[in-house]
């Protein structure tokens, strides 16, 4: 049951993150952070991003040690870019290892902070 709700939530992620690409293909309207009417991605590469992406967020929404903090994740090409202030460095370390566990990421690129939240 777990595996199949976990399933459920990835698609739907994906799904929603792809619901706006034909729209922006062919307007040209801005989708995830770039102007997607001048990604040079194939379709299908572009879809493999947002599953990572999706992929990505479902773990740490159920990580006990990153699920409440506000991780920003791009993936371009396979190349992860996490962003974010997080309060620990074990936080930082615990973010990066669950985002390289995720099939068909290539790097993962931190730009995580430690900052208080005292």
């Amino acid at each position: 049951m777990k595996k199949q709700l976990g399933f459920l939530i990835v698609t739907l992620l994906v799904v929603t993150q792809m619901a706006g690409c034909a729209a922006a293909l062919v307007g040209g309207a801005a989708v995830g952070g770039y102007y997607v009417g001048k990604d040079k991605r194939p379709i299908g590469e572009m879809s493999d991003d947002a599953r990572i992406t999706a992929e990505i967020n479902v773990k740490y929404t159920r990580d006990e040690l990153v699920s409440n903090l506000d991780i920003d994740v791009d993936t371009y090409q396979g190349v992860v870019t996490l962003w974010g202030n997080l309060p620990s460095q074990e936080a930082v370390d615990r973010a990066i290892e669950l985002a390289g566990t995720i099939k068909g990421v290539k790097e993962v690129i931190s730009k995580l902070k430690v900052i208080s939240f005292d």
